[in-house]
Protein backbone atom coordinates (compact mmCIF):
# COMPACT_ATOMS: atom_id res chain seq x y z
CA UNK A 1 0.00 0.00 0.00
CA UNK A 2 1.43 3.47 -1.06
CA UNK A 3 0.07 6.57 0.71
CA UNK A 4 -0.26 9.38 -1.22
CA UNK A 5 -0.73 13.03 0.26
CA UNK A 6 -0.79 16.23 -1.11
CA UNK A 7 -0.10 18.91 1.67
CA UNK A 8 -1.83 22.54 1.77
CA UNK A 9 -4.62 21.87 3.85
CA UNK A 10 -3.91 18.36 4.31
CA UNK A 11 -0.62 17.93 6.29
CA UNK A 12 -0.33 22.03 7.12
CA UNK A 13 -2.61 24.67 7.09
CA UNK A 14 -2.10 26.53 3.54
CA UNK A 15 1.10 28.09 3.58
CA UNK A 16 2.25 27.35 6.88
CA UNK A 17 4.75 25.24 8.05
CA UNK A 18 3.69 21.88 9.81
CA UNK A 19 2.61 21.70 13.33
CA UNK A 20 5.20 20.20 15.20
CA UNK A 21 3.33 17.33 17.03
CA UNK A 22 1.66 16.27 13.65
CA UNK A 23 5.56 16.71 11.94
CA UNK A 24 6.74 13.93 14.91
CA UNK A 25 3.72 11.85 14.01
CA UNK A 26 3.99 11.82 10.58
CA UNK A 27 8.14 11.22 10.51
CA UNK A 28 6.92 7.96 12.24
CA UNK A 29 4.40 7.10 10.13
CA UNK A 30 7.09 7.61 6.98
CA UNK A 31 9.39 5.10 8.92
CA UNK A 32 6.75 2.37 8.72
CA UNK A 33 4.96 2.68 5.11
CA UNK A 34 5.38 3.78 1.78
CA UNK A 35 5.01 7.65 1.48
CA UNK A 36 4.12 9.69 -1.71
CA UNK A 37 3.58 13.45 -1.75
CA UNK A 38 1.66 15.55 -4.54
CA UNK A 39 2.03 19.15 -4.44
CA UNK A 40 1.15 22.34 -6.59
CA UNK A 41 3.90 24.05 -5.23
CA UNK A 42 7.31 24.14 -6.38
CA UNK A 43 10.35 22.19 -4.42
CA UNK A 44 11.30 24.96 -1.90
CA UNK A 45 7.60 25.86 -1.26
CA UNK A 46 6.88 22.38 0.30
CA UNK A 47 10.22 21.69 1.68
CA UNK A 48 9.02 24.90 3.48
CA UNK A 49 6.02 23.76 5.24
CA UNK A 50 6.94 20.49 5.90
CA UNK A 51 10.63 20.33 6.34
CA UNK A 52 13.83 18.51 4.41
CA UNK A 53 13.54 15.89 6.62
CA UNK A 54 10.32 14.81 5.55
CA UNK A 55 10.48 16.06 1.91
CA UNK A 56 14.01 14.21 1.71
CA UNK A 57 12.73 10.62 3.34
CA UNK A 58 9.43 10.24 1.29
CA UNK A 59 9.54 7.24 -1.41
CA UNK A 60 8.65 10.29 -4.36
CA UNK A 61 8.05 13.74 -4.25
CA UNK A 62 6.03 15.54 -6.76
CA UNK A 63 5.78 19.10 -7.46
CA UNK A 64 3.91 21.46 -9.69
CA UNK A 65 1.07 19.20 -9.75
CA UNK A 66 2.83 16.02 -10.86
CA UNK A 67 4.94 18.06 -13.57
CA UNK A 68 8.40 17.68 -11.59
CA UNK A 69 9.64 14.40 -9.71
CA UNK A 70 12.23 13.82 -7.06
CA UNK A 71 12.94 10.58 -5.77
CA UNK A 72 15.04 10.38 -2.96
CA UNK A 73 16.02 14.21 -3.36
CA UNK A 74 17.01 13.92 -6.84
CA UNK A 75 15.17 15.11 -9.76
CA UNK A 76 13.95 12.62 -11.74
CA UNK A 77 11.98 14.22 -14.05
CA UNK A 78 10.10 17.76 -15.36
CA UNK A 79 7.56 18.60 -17.60
CA UNK A 80 8.25 22.69 -19.16
CA UNK A 81 4.86 24.42 -20.09
CA UNK A 82 4.50 28.33 -21.44
CA UNK A 83 1.74 30.44 -20.39
CA UNK A 84 -0.28 31.54 -24.07
CA UNK A 85 0.70 35.66 -24.06
CA UNK A 86 -3.62 35.55 -25.03
CA UNK A 87 -4.21 33.87 -21.42
CA UNK A 88 -1.58 35.76 -19.54
CA UNK A 89 -3.50 38.95 -20.82
CA UNK A 90 -7.05 37.25 -19.18
CA UNK A 91 -4.94 36.87 -15.99
CA UNK A 92 -4.51 40.46 -16.03
CA UNK A 93 -7.61 41.35 -17.15
CA UNK A 94 -9.24 38.79 -14.04
CA UNK A 95 -7.06 41.40 -11.85
CA UNK A 96 -8.82 44.57 -12.83
CA UNK A 97 -12.30 42.71 -13.14
CA UNK A 98 -11.91 41.10 -9.74
CA UNK A 99 -14.61 42.81 -6.95
CA UNK A 100 -11.64 42.02 -4.27
CA UNK A 101 -10.43 44.84 -3.09
CA UNK A 102 -6.73 44.48 -2.26
CA UNK A 103 -3.91 43.55 -4.33
CA UNK A 104 -0.40 42.11 -2.52
CA UNK A 105 1.88 41.37 -5.62
CA UNK A 106 3.19 38.23 -7.29
CA UNK A 107 -0.10 37.21 -8.92
CA UNK A 108 1.23 35.25 -11.91
CA UNK A 109 3.73 32.24 -10.77
CA UNK A 110 5.20 30.94 -13.83
CA UNK A 111 6.35 27.16 -12.25
CA UNK A 112 7.45 23.72 -14.42
CA UNK A 113 4.80 22.81 -15.94
CA UNK A 114 2.18 25.18 -14.26
CA UNK A 115 1.18 28.51 -13.86
CA UNK A 116 -0.30 29.72 -10.49
CA UNK A 117 -2.38 32.70 -10.30
CA UNK A 118 -4.20 34.79 -7.29
CA UNK A 119 -6.16 37.98 -7.51
CA UNK A 120 -4.75 38.75 -3.94
CA UNK A 121 -1.31 37.76 -4.54
CA UNK A 122 0.93 35.43 -3.08
CA UNK A 123 2.65 38.25 -0.94
CA UNK A 124 -0.13 38.40 0.94
CA UNK A 125 0.36 37.70 4.87
CA UNK A 126 -1.77 34.58 6.20
CA UNK A 127 -4.27 37.17 7.73
CA UNK A 128 -4.62 38.67 4.47
CA UNK A 129 -4.82 35.18 3.02
CA UNK A 130 -7.75 33.85 5.43
CA UNK A 131 -9.67 37.18 4.57
CA UNK A 132 -9.45 36.59 0.80
CA UNK A 133 -10.46 32.63 1.26
CA UNK A 134 -13.55 33.53 3.59
CA UNK A 135 -14.29 36.13 0.87
CA UNK A 136 -13.46 34.08 -2.26
CA UNK A 137 -16.14 31.17 -0.45
CA UNK A 138 -18.99 33.62 -0.80
CA UNK A 139 -18.32 34.79 -4.18
CA UNK A 140 -16.97 31.82 -6.03
CA UNK A 141 -14.70 34.31 -7.77
CA UNK A 142 -11.87 31.57 -8.26
CA UNK A 143 -14.17 29.00 -9.64
CA UNK A 144 -15.28 30.85 -12.09
CA UNK A 145 -12.46 32.46 -13.36
CA UNK A 146 -11.04 29.10 -13.94
CA UNK A 147 -14.36 27.77 -15.67
CA UNK A 148 -13.71 30.99 -18.35
CA UNK A 149 -10.16 29.86 -18.69
CA UNK A 150 -11.38 26.38 -19.65
CA UNK A 151 -14.04 27.54 -21.89
CA UNK A 152 -11.54 29.95 -23.50
CA UNK A 153 -8.94 27.66 -24.22
CA UNK A 154 -9.68 23.91 -24.89
CA UNK A 155 -5.66 23.13 -24.29
CA UNK A 156 -5.95 24.30 -21.08
CA UNK A 157 -7.36 23.04 -17.19
CA UNK A 158 -7.80 25.19 -14.53
CA UNK A 159 -7.92 24.40 -10.94
CA UNK A 160 -8.85 26.02 -7.96
CA UNK A 161 -6.26 25.12 -5.01
CA UNK A 162 -5.10 25.98 -1.92
CA UNK A 163 -7.03 29.15 0.05
CA UNK A 164 -5.61 32.10 -2.45
CA UNK A 165 -4.75 30.39 -6.25
CA UNK A 166 -5.92 28.51 -9.17
CA UNK A 167 -3.91 26.33 -11.35
CA UNK A 168 -3.28 26.41 -14.50
CA UNK A 169 -1.81 23.60 -16.88
CA UNK A 170 -1.88 21.91 -20.36
CA UNK A 171 -4.53 18.77 -20.25
CA UNK A 172 -4.13 16.01 -18.37
CA UNK A 173 -1.08 17.70 -16.99
CA UNK A 174 -2.70 17.80 -13.24
CA UNK A 175 -2.49 15.55 -10.32
CA UNK A 176 -4.08 12.85 -12.37
CA UNK A 177 -0.97 12.47 -13.65
CA UNK A 178 0.76 10.16 -11.32
CA UNK A 179 -1.84 7.60 -11.24
CA UNK A 180 -0.25 5.91 -13.87
CA UNK A 181 2.98 5.67 -11.86
CA UNK A 182 1.66 3.67 -8.98
CA UNK A 183 1.52 -0.13 -9.06
CA UNK A 184 -0.86 -2.12 -7.08
CA UNK A 185 -3.32 -0.31 -4.08
CA UNK A 186 -2.84 3.23 -2.71
CA UNK A 187 -4.89 6.02 -0.61
CA UNK A 188 -5.05 9.62 -1.30
CA UNK A 189 -5.37 12.27 1.03
CA UNK A 190 -6.48 16.01 -0.02
CA UNK A 191 -8.72 18.72 0.74
CA UNK A 192 -9.38 19.62 -2.45
CA UNK A 193 -11.43 16.48 -4.12
CA UNK A 194 -14.69 18.03 -4.80
CA UNK A 195 -14.89 18.93 -8.58
CA UNK A 196 -13.19 21.92 -9.63
CA UNK A 197 -10.35 20.95 -6.63
CA UNK A 198 -6.76 20.66 -7.72
CA UNK A 199 -6.97 17.33 -6.05
CA UNK A 200 -10.35 15.78 -8.02
CA UNK A 201 -8.30 14.35 -11.24
CA UNK A 202 -7.09 11.84 -8.76
CA UNK A 203 -10.54 10.65 -7.86
CA UNK A 204 -11.54 10.95 -11.86
CA UNK A 205 -8.72 8.45 -12.51
CA UNK A 206 -9.24 5.84 -10.15
CA UNK A 207 -12.12 5.46 -11.58
CA UNK A 208 -11.47 6.18 -15.35
CA UNK A 209 -8.88 3.04 -14.75
CA UNK A 210 -11.06 1.39 -13.05
CA UNK A 211 -8.29 1.06 -9.65
CA UNK A 212 -9.81 -1.38 -6.97
CA UNK A 213 -9.21 -1.22 -3.80
CA UNK A 214 -7.80 2.06 -4.52
CA UNK A 215 -9.51 5.09 -2.30
CA UNK A 216 -9.39 8.45 -1.52
CA UNK A 217 -9.43 10.65 2.05
CA UNK A 218 -11.04 14.03 1.34
CA UNK A 219 -9.81 16.13 4.85
CA UNK A 220 -10.73 19.53 5.67
CA UNK A 221 -7.05 19.84 7.61
CA UNK A 222 -4.28 18.08 9.08
CA UNK A 223 -6.46 17.22 11.82
CA UNK A 224 -8.54 14.71 9.95
CA UNK A 225 -5.90 13.50 8.47
CA UNK A 226 -3.57 12.35 11.96
CA UNK A 227 -7.28 11.05 12.61
CA UNK A 228 -7.72 8.88 9.98
CA UNK A 229 -4.00 7.55 10.07
CA UNK A 230 -3.75 7.05 13.63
Amino acid sequence: MIYIFDVDGTLTQSRNVIDPKFKTFFQAFIKKNRVWLISGSDKDKTIEQVGFNIWGSVERAYQNSGNQLYINGELEYQYEFELPIQCEGLLEMFLERSEYPYRYGNHIEKRDGSVNFSVVGRNCTQEQREHYDVWDKEHQERKEFAWEIRERYQNLDAVVGGEISIDIYEKGKDKGQIVKDIKGKFEFFGDRLSPGGNDFPIQQQIIAQKRKGCKTHHVKSWKDTEKILQ
